[in-house]
Parts: C-alpha cells; sequence; structure tokens
C-alpha cells in the first residue's frame, strides 16, 4: 500500500515548501479562523479568500485538479449537516418546493447560511489539503510540538499515521485469504465473516501494538519525540509568516470597510 496519503506531494521544490511547519501551521490556522468567522452573505469576501487560496496553490506548484478533488470531498457532509437549516427560518421565502402531498418552504436566510457552510467548509479543507501537501508529516508533527501540543497527543498521531497502513495490507491479505475461499453463501453468513474478520483484525492490531512498544522501551523509548533535523526559524520564514497574515486580516477587514464607508 502507498504510504503518502496525506504528503503525497510534500517532496516538491517550491517556496511554500520550504518554509518552515510551524509558520504554515499559524498560517493555515488564522486562514480557517478568519473564513469561520466571517459572517454569512460577504461572497466579496469569500472571493478574495479563494483568490489568496489559490495563490498559495500556485507558488507551491501542486496540480490543481488534485487539491480540487480533495476538497470536494467535504462538500457532501456539509450539505447532510445544514440542508435542514433553509426550512427553520421564518424571514422569508427563498423557495417553494413540492415533496409528493407535503409543500415545503425555505428561508431565504436559510438559504444563505446553507451555502454560508459549504463554502466556508470547502475553504477550509483546501487551505488543510494545501498544509499537508506542502509539509511532510513528521516535520507537520514536529511544528505542531513547537507549538506547544503535548507530546503524547503527537506519539499518537504518528504512530497512528504509520501503522494505518501497516493494518491496510493486513486488512488486504485477509480478504484475499477470504476471497481466495470462495467468499459468497447467504447473507447471514457473509456478515458472520466480516465479524469475525474485524475481530481477528483488532486482536492482531493490539498484539502488534504490544510488540512495538516493547521493542521501543527495549531500545530506550522514554515518551519524548525527538527529531534528527531540528526545526530553524529563518528570517525569511518570518517574513512570509507576516505577509501572509497581513494578506488574510487584509481581505478579512477591507471589504467590511468599504461597505461601512
Amino acid at each position: 500500500m502507498k504510504h503518502s496519503f496525506l504528503d503525497k506531494y510534500s517532496d516538491l521544490n517550491s517556496p511554500v515548501h520550504r518554509l518552515d511547519p510551524r509558520v504554515k501551521l499559524v498560517v493555515a490556522f488564522a486562514f480557517v479562523l478568519a473564513v469561520v468567522t466571517t459572517p454569512p452573505g460577504l461572497w466579496q469576501v469569500f472571493a478574495l479568500y479563494l483568490t489568496l487560496l489559490w495563490a498559495i496553490i500556485l507558488i507551491s506548484r501542486l496540480p490543481p485538479a488534485y487539491v480540487l478533488l480533495r476538497s470536494l470531498v467535504i462538500v457532501p457532509f456539509a450539505v447532510v449537516v445544514a440542508v435542514s437549516i433553509p426550512f427553520m427560518g421564518r424571514d422569508g421565502t427563498g423557495g417553494s418546493y413540492s415533496l409528493g402531498p407535503w409543500e415545503v418552504e425555505a428561508s431565504r436566510y436559510g438559504l444563505v447560511v446553507l451555502w454560508n457552510v459549504v463554502i466556508k467548509s470547502w475553504l477550509s479543507v483546501q487551505m488543510l489539503t494545501v498544509l499537508s501537501s506542502t509539509t511532510k508529516l513528521p516535520d507537520l508533527l514536529w511544528g505542531m510540538r513547537g507549538l506547544g501540543m503535548p507530546k503524547i497527543m503527537i506519539v499518537i498521531m504518528s504512530f497512528m499515521y504509520r501503522y494505518i497502513f501497516v493494518l491496510g495490507d493486513e486488512l488486504l491479505r485477509m480478504r484475499r485469504a477470504r476471497d481466495s475461499r470462495n467468499f459468497g453463501g447467504r447473507r447471514l453468513w457473509q456478515w458472520k465473516t466480516i465479524g469475525n474478520m474485524i475481530g481477528s483484525l483488532f486482536i492482531r492490531s493490539y498484539e502488534r501494538g504490544e510488540r512495538v512498544y516493547a521493542a521501543m522501551l527495549a531500545r530506550g523509548f522514554d515518551g519524548e519525540v525527538r527529531c534528527l533535523s531540528p526545526l530553524r526559524l529563518r528570517a525569511i520564514d518570518v517574513y512570509c509568516g507576516v505577509a501572509s497574515l497581513g494578506a488574510i486580516v487584509a481581505v478579512e477587514v477591507v471589504p467590511r470597510c468599504l461597505s461601512l464607508a
């Protein structure tokens, strides 16, 4: 199984890839926070956020189709979560829909909120995709540790990402063995076999975790995450971080000031 699910394009050479991961984490968090706190209906602000984001994507040399496809995964989930909002308001009819014998009216403000949730989710996932695709996962975790995240969480995320592929390979082998034995029969028998596979995978995962932990203790592991190449914050990292934060603040503040004027 391929071990580059999140950081597939992290080996590219671009100005964004060379930035300190702590700077990229701060900028990504600021971008998501600014997007989430933008009031509904300010479509010009969302357009400016999208422009800023795609400028970063072009500078990072990531394939646009890759970022777009990754970000569209969140849209169905956002729609499912917010689809009922337009039918709860009473501020005016934004549309009327027939569902068999029932006539359903959608609130105008509720429709705005629905699109607001979808757009915010889409922009946020795009930024997170850029962050994970321009930073190797060990560097990203080390950057989180540098920003003060507890070390136990860093260790858990590191091992989760490392061994999820091992468990995936184990599951593929179990599935291949099942199919080679002519997997079929009634639906009840199929569910019983799948349940046995899940239980077996859980037991194997637990036993593998015990063996890995024992091997780590035998090699002197004391719970502290260490890195062979510690992070160094350069002047160019600070300049780029300040410029990016300034651009986010400008996109957030300037359109509002112009609308008030």
